[in-house]
Order: structure tokens, then C-alpha cells, then sequence
């Protein structure tokens, strides 16, 4: 799935009426019809609504999913900011079908008059502005989302975009955009969505609202052919489709991949643990890991069905390079199909110097983490993709000491910095933290959208290096949309795990329980949407 700017949006629906001769209105129908299904699934509880309609095309897509809700039973309220001669041409007609007379309001005294109503509303639809509008707000729009804060308890639908916020944003919050605890966009996702951090209740300055809403895409009606993206980015989630077909009846565990799982230090077992349960639960068919022979015990224990393998230590615990020996590296590296190095690792020089001979004379796919990213900063020189599938998976601090810049610099340029960097070296970068980015050597990108505060713990990494070696095993001639996957299916995992539990919790191998949950959802269709954000009953709907 692309994701667009607001032009890109303007010009998708130009195409679609132009080049493919869809009726605009109905696409504004289909929008409308959307968000009321979206409602009456996800709340169904809530049927005294209120509706905010501006005069354009977003109030015009209100308009349509306050008839569909009127039709199912809902006591509905249309409040229209302006009088009916001043909507736009298709919202005019969506207003004559409207089975209620809207409410017009023109100033704030209009809307204060409407107080009663506000009061008694289960549920806020905010339909004023969408796609086209560029802040900030002005004149009554102003005191919708100031009526709309009087509420809190009540929750907001957001049609398209929460009025207010720039599609083309790529802040983290707009604080003078209404709250929302939910949103309907349309055809495909745009940057705001993406970049943006929709909480229910919409302040983040409040604990108790820091619970991520959902944000669906519906289709409308538009060839895939009029979406067009300016801004060369995709949505990670849009791969785990690689993942979604039945695996063949006559399979076996040598058709899924063997993972090889090289780290680990005297005192660092369970990195390269965790890496290889989650290598083992995200589908590859054999998992071996390779660990300093002083904690192979404690790594043995992890899963019964985890081989391991041996390694020379030096003098403090570390894997020693006397383990490059022709014979020795050999032995270790037949039949396997994936590597992912780093967990445990530690950045003795004898652990660093063993990295680096493994870089060098490896030519599987690799997956390079944790400290074999702080020993491929020490001389990045030595990166040598030669064709092979490299991937490497660096949090900003890490980002930082590969690029040589502070991590405020790295995550002031992230998509950039990731792309040049990956391009540059041949490699698939998967720069972690919110809203994670996977940059391709081709100079495709992605984006994920799953994963919550929980993730911020020990741990976490290793488990997604185990996800994607686990991928690239099972999908060798798909690296790309197997990296994707993985990154997408990691935080959905984690999105299932505190679901109905709590983030402070979250522990990382709570998530590589959850991955079967994560591998068993289908984005794309739980109620005819797309789920960029959010679960489909994940999210708890606001009392």
C-alpha cells in the first residue's frame, strides 16, 4: 500500500473520475458508507451521534455516513458549519438525501445553542475538513474542536483526518488539530497518518490517554492504477502477505530455512536466547545457535527443539577469533541459510576481530545487530554487501555511531539517512523506533505502523533479529517484503500482548508469544478496512 501526499490523494480521485470515469459522487459515497460501517461494528453501543459537517467534500462524506447510521437506527444530529447554499457541489447533493435537517451554525453563539445536544451525544463524528485543508483551523472550526475538549469522555470518529492536522505532516502530534480517538481515511494512507500519534482522547499530556486508537483505510472505489506516490514510500504491513498463503502439504523443515544464531558472551545468554526462540516461533525450519562455550548450558535451555553449537572463548568470555580457523568456520557455517550475528555479542577485540572475519568470509544472507553493529561502526569500511542479503537492524544510538552523528541528528533526518545509507552499501537498513523504517539497497522504503511504548525494553531487538533471519529463511527470493514482514509482524505481536494487558509489563518473549496471533490476522480484512493502527476489538472503546 503507497503512502500519499495530499496531492497525490487530489490527484487519485481526478483520475478515477477522469481517466476511469467514476462518478465522484460515488466515491463520496462509498466514503461515507465506510465510516458508518466502522462505527456501528467497533461501537456499536454508541447511537446517539452528533455529526460536525463542513461545506467540502470531508462534510460531504459525514453527510453520507449520517444517513447510513440514520437508516440503522441511530439518533442522529448533522451540525453543518455555514448555511446549505454555501456546500460544495457533490456535498450539496449528499445534504438534499440527508433523511435529518441539519443544524446550521455560523459563529460560536450558533454552536453554543447546540450545547443540549453535545451532552447528550454518545459519539462525535468530525467530518469539518479532511485531506485538502492546510492549517490552522479558523472561525468556527475553532470552537468545534474547543466544544469537542468539553467532552472528553465522549469519543470522536475522525473522517479522513482529525480536522485540523496537515495531511502532509510528519510531526509527531498536532496540537491544534480536535482530538480523535479513531479514524476513517480513504483509498490509502497519508503521511499524517503514518508519522502522526493518535491516542483516544487525543492529549498526550494526560497518562490515562496514551492508548493508541485505530486508524483504518478504506477503499472507495479507485483503480489501483490513479494511486501514484510522490513520496516513494510504502506500508510495511502491505508484505505480510508473503506470510499469509498455506504452507504445502508435502513440506518439511529443511523448505522453511536454517537459521544460524552466532552471539553471546559470559553473562550476555540471553540475547542470542531470545533470538533464537523468536527465530524458532516466526517459522524457520531449524534454528542452531552458535554461543561461547561457557553459556551453552543456559542457551540449550531456552527450547527443546534449539540446537547449539560450541564456540572457543577468549580470556573474558567472548566468542575468540580462533573460531575463523578454515575447518572450524566451515563446519559451523554448512547447510545454513540465514545468519544474524550480534546478540550477546560483546565488543572485546577478539569478539570484534571475529565479527569481521565472519563478515568477510560468510555468504549467506546475514542479519548484523546489537554488537556486531557497534563493532561494523569501528570500520564501516569493511561492509561488503557482493550481492548478498545484508540487513542490519540499528537503533538510533546505533544509527548514530554507524554515521558518525548524534542521535537527535539521526532522527531529525531518518527517512533520508536511512535511504542514502542503504543505498550506499548495499544493504537493507531497518532503523528502529517509532514508526520503524525499512530502506531497501534499491532505494524503496517502507514503514511500519505497529508496536507500542511496551516494546521499550530489554530484549526487544534480538527478538526482531530472530523475526527477520526467521523470514529471510522461509523467503529467500523475497528479501524485501520479508524484512518488511517481519518489522510489521514484531509490533503487531506486541500490540496483541498488551491488548488486554498493560505496557509496563510487556516482557520481549511475551511477544514472541504472540506471534501466532500476530501471523493469524489478515489487515485487510476485518471489516472491509485495512488496519494501519490499532485491532479490530484490540482497542478499549472509550467509556
Amino acid at each position: 500500500m503507497k503512502i500519499l501526499t495530499a496531492r497525490d490523494m487530489q490527484s487519485a480521485d481526478q483520475l478515477s473520475v477522469e481517466r476511469f470515469a467514476i462518478p465522484s459522487l460515488d466515491l463520496m459515497e462509498n466514503a461515507g458508507h465506510a465510516v458508518a460501517r466502522f462505527v456501528l461494528r467497533e461501537l456499536p453501543r454508541r447511537r446517539r451521534i452528533v455529526v460536525f459537517c463542513g461545506k467540502g467534500n470531508n462534510g460531504g462524506d459525514g453527510m453520507v455516513a449520517a444517513r447510513y447510521l440514520a437508516q440503522a437506527g441511530c439518533d442522529l444530529s448533522v451540525i453543518l458549519l455555514g448555511e446549505p447554499a454555501e456546500v460544495s457541489n457533490d456535498a450539496k447533493e449528499m445534504l438534499i438525501r440527508l433523511p435529518v435537517s441539519p443544524f446550521s451554525v455560523r459563529d460560536e453563539a450558533d454552536l453554543d445553542r447546540c450545547g443540549g445536544l453535545f451532552a447528550q451525544a454518545e459519539l462525535f463524528l468530525d467530518a469539518v475538513v479532511g485531506t485538502g485543508f492546510r492549517p490552522p483551523l479558523r472561525g468556527t472550526a475553532v470552537a468545534v474542536r474547543e466544544a469537542l475538549n468539553r467532552y472528553p469522555a465522549t469519543p470522536v470518529v475522525a473522517v479522513d483526518l482529525p480536522s485540523g492536522w496537515d495531511a502532509d505532516s510528519r510531526k509527531f502530534a498536532a496540537e491544534d488539530a480536535c482530538r480523535a480517538d479513531a479514524v476513517v481515511t480513504f483509498t490509502a494512507p497519508k503521511l499524517a497518518h503514518i508519522f502522526g500519534m493518535l491516542t483516544q482522547g487525543g492529549d498526550l499530556a494526560r497518562p490515562g490517554n496514551i492508548k493508541q486508537g485505530p486508524i483504518v483505510v478504506a477503499p472507495i472505489g479507485s483503480p489501483a492504477e490513479a494511486i501514484e506516490s510522490s513520496t516513494g514510500l510504502s506500508w510495511a504491513g502491505s508484505s505480510k502477505k508473503i506470510a499469509d498463503a498455506p504452507r504445502h502439504a508435502d513440506s518439511n523443515k529443511g523448505s522453511f530455512g536454517h537459521v544460524l544464531v552466532i552471539g553471546g558472551a559470559r553473562g550476555k545468554a540471553g540475547a542470542p536466547s531470545m533470538a533464537s526462540v523468536a527465530a524458532l516461533r516466526a517459522g524457520a525450519g531449524l534454528v542452531t545457535a552458535a554461543v561461547a562455550e561457557s553459556i551453552l548450558p543456559t542457551v540449550a535451555g531456552a527450547a527443546a527443539e534449539l540446537m547449539t553449537e560450541p564456540l572457543i572463548e577468549g580470556a573474558k568470555g567472548e566468542i575468540s577469533s580462533r573460531n575463523l580457523a578454515p575447518n572450524e568456520l566451515e563446519s559451523l557455517l554448512a547447510k545454513k541459510t540465514v545468519l544474524a550475528v550480534g546478540p550477546g555479542l560483546g565488543q572485546e577485540p577478539e569478539a570484534v576481530e571475529f565479527f569481521f572475519g565472519l563478515l568477510e568470509k560468510a555468504e549467506i544472507p546475514m542479519v548484523i545487530d546489537a554488537d556486531a553493529l557497534n563493532a561494523l561502526a569501528l570500520d564501516l569500511g569493511r561492509l561488503d554487501a557482493r550481492g548478498r542479503t545484508i540487513v542490519l537492524t540499528p537503533h538510533p544510538g546505533e544509527m548514530g555511531r554507524l554515521t558518525g552523528l548524534s542521535v537527535p541528528q539521526v532522527q531529525e533526518n531518518r527517512e533520508t539517512l536511512a535511504q542514502e545509507f542503504a543505498v550506499k552499501h548495499g544493504v537493507t537498513l531497518v532503523l528502529k523506533g517509532w514508526r520503524t523504517l525499512v530502506a531497501h539497497p534499491d532505494g524503496s522504503m517502507a514503514i511500519n505502523t505497529t508496536g507500542n511504548p511496551g516494546m521499550a525494553k530489554g530484549g526487544s531487538g534480538d527478538i526482531l533479529t530472530g523475526i527477520v533471519a526467521a523470514m529471510l529463511g522461509q523467503y529467500p527470493r523475497q528479501a524485501a517484503e520479508a524484512v518488511n514482514a517481519a518489522v510489521y509482524l514484531h509490533g503487531l505481536a506486541a500490540d496483541f500482548a498488551v491488548a488486554r494487558a498493560d505496557q509496563h509489563t510487556l516482557l520481549a518473549l511475551d511477544t514472541v508469544a504472540h506471534l501466532h496471533n500476530a501471523f493469524r490476522f489478515r489487515p485487510d480484512d476485518k471489516g472491509g478496512y485495512t488496519w494501519l493502527q490499532g485491532l479490530p476489538g484490540g482497542w478499549k472503546e472509550p467509556e
